[in-house]
């Protein structure tokens, strides 16, 4: 985090998922790269290397990021029961590029019985993420 990386931005979206991951910061790098987020916002990191919240806006919406902090309610629990999906164009350019910075494949790119081209991919913090490109 620069010294110029504000604490606070205003949320982009209806609808903001806000994930708590062991690694906060590290899951930030990793979107970064793997989804061309932008970092709009972070909190400076604890005495033991926690962020309480990341802000990150991806393809024109936020995702907010946690540290798990139990003392505060917020224990380490494994990611299950939801995906993150992107409505993407060029899905294949946006699924390679995850993969070239370590996600995992779990359904390839395809077109699906709906018409639209759609994959998932497993990143390193154990969250799914759907991609899905409408048909044209």
């Amino acid at each position: 985090m620069s010294d110029k990386t504000p604490m606070a931005a205003p949320a982009k979206g209806g609808v903001v998922p806000y994930l708590n991951l062991e690694g906060a910061v590290k899951a930030s790098e990793f979107y970064q790269k793997a989804f061309g987020a932008e970092l709009a916002a972070m909190n400076p990191p604890d005495d033991k290397g926690r962020t309480m919240h990341v802000h990150l806006v991806i393809n024109g919406g936020s995702v907010m990021i946690s540290d798990f902090y139990p003392e505060h309610g917020h224990p380490a629990v494994k990611p299950q029961g939801f995906s993150v999906t992107l409505i993407v164009r060029d899905i294949d350019k946006w699924f390679q590029r995850a993969v070239d910075a370590g996600a995992t494949s779990v359904t390839p790119v395809q077109k699906m019985f709906w018409g639209d081209r759609y994959g998932q991919l497993k990143d390193p913090f154990g969250v799914m993420w759907a991609l899905n490109e409408p048909a044209q």
